[in-house]
């Protein structure tokens, strides 16, 4: 207040309160701990990607065997067929012969899954079956000349 009295503190603006505020991080930490169950729940119910155990070189076929059902989607490149398998295993390389033709396939990793490519002389062309035996799943890849 304005006047001749020197002031007591009882009629001017409250000083600021030295203690913190714990509101905003009360919510920051609710929100954090939001996240981090969030991300576990998550990881929880998340399936674990399949693995690939075995593979067998057959005329004009290559058998992959799995311990999960991966996902499976294909790919005809210009003379080349390329498959990718939402599964995790080592990259290998091999030839296999497709009637007179030989056939370059190369497994390898790739972005959330593995590349299966196969290459020839000659266009190749391809399909697959994937099918559960005994508790694994196994994905057959046949070949034929373009």
């Amino acid at each position: 207040m304005h006047g001749p009295e020197p002031e007591d503190g009882r009629h001017s603006t409250p000083d600021e309160d030295p203690r913190p505020r714990l509101w905003p991080r009360f919510l920051l930490s609710l929100a954090l701990l939001g996240l981090l169950v969030g991300l576990m729940i998550g990881r929880l119910t998340s399936p674990e990607p399949a693995q690939l155990k075995v593979i067998e070189v057959h005329p004009d076929a290559l058998v992959l065997w799995f311990e999960g059902e991966p996902e499976v989607r294909e790919a005809a490149l210009e003379g080349a067929y390329a498959v990718w398998l939402g599964a995790e295993g080592e990259a290998a390389k091999g030839r296999l012969r497709m009637g007179s033709a030989l056939v370059s396939w190369h497994l390898q990793a790739s972005q959330g899954g593995m590349l299966l490519r196969f290459v020839s002389v000659r266009g190749v062309r391809g399909g697959w079956q994937l099918d559960e035996r005994e508790g694994r799943w196994r994905l057959a890849v046949e070949l034929r000349e373009e």
